[in-house]
Formats: C-alpha cells, structure tokens, sequence
C-alpha cells in the first residue's frame, strides 16, 4: 500500500514539476518511514507547505487583518459568523473555535517540519545534491519559524515542539516563555539562511529561499528591538539584486500572471482543484452583489459566506489623493445593503475572481513577504537607529512607485514613524500584516480605541460590549481545549 502511495505521489509531482503552484497536494505526508529517495524527502517538505495554506485561506485574515482598524464586515444580521465578527468587536472569549483552528494547523505544520528534521537528520539516503537537500532543509527551518512567528505573534509564549512527538507526549509539555520561542525562531531562520545560501543553483519560484528567510528574520529583529541586526539581514536582501518593485502596483495581484520578482514569498493557489484553490474573492464581496463582483453569478454568495474583510472608513480616509494603490485595493459596489438600502459599499478588490474556472475557484497567491515589505522594515531600522535622513529613500521609493511623489522633506524621526507606518497600512492592506504592526510598534491600543469610537457612531447596532479594547487583548486567548486536555496555562485576562 505505501509503494502504492508513493507512486501517485511521485505522479503527481512529475506532472506539476513545471510549477510549484500544485506541488504540494492534500496527502498526509507524515505517517509511515518510508523515505529512501530524495524525491520522497522533497514531497515530505511539500507537505510542510500544506497547512500554511488552509490557513491563509481560512483563518488567517480574521485574526491579523480583520481585528485590526483596517476592516470588518457587511452583515450585522449574520448569526452564522458570529464566531468571526466577536473577533472584529473584540469580544473574544477562549471558547472561539477560529483561535482553536488557528493553533491546531499552526502545529500541524509544524509537526511536518519537525517530522522532515528529523528524517533527514536520520537518513541515509545519497542525493544527487547536496543543494536540493540544503534547499530541503532550509524549508523545513523556514516554514517551522513562520509557524512559530504567527502564533508567538498572536498567543505570546506557546509550547515549543521542535521533534516529533506523539499525542501523548503533547500533554506534558508546558508553554515556553515568549522570548524562548522567539529565540528558537531566530535559530531556525539563522540556520535557514545558511542552508539555503548552499542551495541557490536549485532555487524554484514558489519555495522558500535564502531572501525569505532573510526578510522574515529582519521582520523578527524588528519585532524584537535589536535594530542593528534587523538592519544587516535586510539590507543583504536589498543589496542582492534579486528582488525589484513592479512598476504597477496592480501588476501584483494579476492571477493570470503571478509576481515572483518583488514577492519574495507568498502562497501558492491554484484554479485548477477546490484543494488548490482559495475563495478570497466569494468571502470578501459584498454579500448583496450576487454574481457581480465575483463575476461568476452561478455561485451563491449570499448570507453569512461574504461580506467579510470589507474596508473601514479608517482604511479608506488612510490613502492620500493620487494613490495609485487605492483603487487596486479597494472596490465599490452599489446596491441594496445587508438592511436593502441601496447603497456603494467598499469591498477588497485585490484578489480577483477565478480567470478560467467556471465556479469559485480562484488563483490569486497570497503574499507573505514583498520587496517594498524589506524596503520599509530597512527605512523603520534606520529611523529607529536615528538615521532618519538615510531611511527617507527607502520611503521614497515605495511612496514613488504609488504616484506620490512629493520630495519627503521636513521629517524628524518621529514624523518619519508615523510615515512608515501609514505606508505599511497602505501597503499592505488586505495582507494580514496591520495587526501585527500594531502591535509591534506599540501602537495597538492607541490606534483601536478611536477606531471603536468610529465604528459605534457608524453602526450604532454593535453590542455596548464592543471594542472595550484592554491591554491583555492584545493577546490572544489560549483555546480553552488547550487548558482542559494539554493543561496550559492561559493567557491573563481571560
């Protein structure tokens, strides 16, 4: 039955090799030691890649986008996603099952990662290669460091797995402090670096490489405070000439032509299976457009299954006159409301309806990491370093390639902060990073407060509970499954 098993695997690889974009199908990789063929360990670290994109898809843009000031939803009537808009009102209890779904994929990836270290730490298998094998274990680095990075970013300390383990060992193991897990990262991304470094002669557009694991590890320096060394990796990347801004901010988001020269990393989807695909567009469209928006009017969106991550007023007010990365962000749509008022309601127009497929299969990749993301983390570690008038070209360049192209003059370090961090909610809007940037910068509560003010005067149905933001929100609650079967200690607060 495993040989079996292998052949269609090896199938199914020999018919995508062309593309990254469908090598990684939903095949449980982990079961059985049957891997005696580099072929099997490149499928094992496919397979790493396989949660990510559940989650993306899924989860991901509910906790780092949704809850931030950038976004809500349509419907207030919704009973269905209540789990969802309790998150976008901060109201969260550790009983919401999309924390709980959060945290069970995060650790099914890093399962995978921990199950390929592991096997090729114990194989004996001779590779053709020695860079295809760096180029494996690089990933498997990689991917584990980002797994960890989301849910540090979301729960603080977490349980820190780094070998396989069984279900019943799981239940032993505590949560490690914050900077214990942060400090595994740094390893991971550090010995990522230097694997793929030894690897660039089989580099695939689609895979993690050495400038992901570099720009991740910059974005971890910042998060940190160590300025310096956020500096120095992400100046590598930019001094690499690997990497470009597209001239037309549009160019980016283009399913019929994806971008593998500024998006250093990004998920890969693909129209050509449900299993491949995401639904960016069917979930994001105004509930009451029907078929307009999606352009596939075969496919009911209605209810509960759109309507979400729509622009708040304080996204739109955001952009400058001129912005070139407005009307690729953000859509409008006119007609009858979630109450049947007719009016034009903003939706999230950077993921596209499906270019071939006849029913809700879109293709758009999703990115995780892009050139101008390393051109304003460098400015922001610059700024920080008091080299204000040396981050202002960095600024410059991605404000530039917007249509904004007034000299930026007159900038003090602190002015030149609150700059970056309007470009990097411009940016990045829609790309589940404004969540984590508040945070990061300490801006969080400052930033949510009148965003709840706002939002109340706008909607006065929300609940008198909504958006009573407190400081230990800004962390999420440990799902309640993890505190009765692993006996976890939870977060304060909840």
């Amino acid at each position: 039955m495993k040989l079996v098993q292998y052949l269609i695997l090896c199938l199914l690889l020999s018919a995508c090799s062309g593309s990254f974009l469908e090598l990684y199908p939903e095949t449980d990789l982990n079961e059985g030691n049957f891997y005696q063929s580099e072929e099997e360990y490149v499928l094992l670290a496919n397979g790493c890649y396989i949660p990510l994109r559940n989650m993306e898809r899924n989860i991901h843009w509910i906790i780092a986008e949704m809850v931030s000031d950038n976004t809500s939803y349509q419907n207030p009537s919704d009973g269905g996603n209540h789990l969802r808009s309790a998150i976008d009102e901060f109201r969260v209890e550790a009983n919401n099952t999309i924390y709980s779904n959060f945290w069970v994929i995060s650790y099914d990836g890093i399962s995978r990662c921990n199950k390929l270290l592991a096997e090729l730490e114990n194989s004996t298998v001779r590779w053709s290669s020695d860079e295809l094998r760096n180029r494996t274990e690089g990933e498997a680095l990689f991917l584990r460091a980002l797994y960890y990075f989301n849910l540090v970013r979301q729960f603080g300390g977490v349980p820190l797995v780094l070998t396989p383990i069984t279900s019943r060992e799981a239940v032993g193991i505590k949560r490690s402090s914050e900077e214990a897990v942060l400090d595994q990262i740094q390893a991971d991304l550090l010995a990522a670096v230097t694997a793929f470094s030894n690897a660039s002669g089989v580099h695939e557009d689609g895979r993690a490489g050495e400038g992901a694991a570099r720009s991740l590890l910059g974005k971890l320096y910042l998060t940190r405070g160590n300025f310096p060394a956020a500096e120095k990796q992400l100046e590598t990347v930019i001094g690499s000439g690997d990497y470009l801004l597209l001239p037309n901010y549009a160019d980016l988001f283009n399913p019929s032509s994806k971008d593998f020269k500024e998006t250093i990393f990004s998920v890969q989807y693909s129209e050509t299976s449900a299993e491949l695909a995401n639904r960016f567009i069917f979930m994001f469209a105004p509930w009451t457009s029907r078929g307009e928006v999606t352009q596939r009017p075969s496919v009911n969106i209605r209810n509960s299954g759109s309507g979400w991550n729509q622009p708040t007023q304080d996204l739109i007010d955001a952009f400058e006159p001129g912005d070139a990365r407005y009307a690729v962000s953000i859509g409008y749509w006119t007609g009858p409301d979630w109450d049947g008022q007719t009016r034009t309601i903003p939706y999230c127009a950077k993921y596209k309806p499906p270019v071939s497929a006849p029913d809700d299969r879109a293709g758009d990749n999703f990115p995780i990491l892009r050139y101008s993301d390393v051109l304003l983390m460098y400015a922001e570690a610059l700024n920080a370093q008091g080299r204000t008038s040396d981050a202002i070209p960095y600024v410059y360049q991605v404000r530039s390639r917007a249509n904004l192209t007034d000299p930026l003059t007159g900038y003090n370090q602190a002015s030149l902060a609150e700059l970056i961090a309007a470009e990097r909610q411009r940016e990045f809007c829609f790309e589940n990073q404004r969540w984590y940037d508040l945070k990061r910068t300490g801006k969080a509560l400052e930033v949510m407060a009148p965003h709840g003010v706002l939002e109340k005067s706008l909607r006065p149905y929300l609940p008198a509970t909504s958006f009573q933001l407190e400081e230990y929100m800004l962390r999420a609650p440990i799902p309640v499954e993890q505190i009765l079967v692993n006996q976890l200690e939870q977060n304060d607060g909840y």
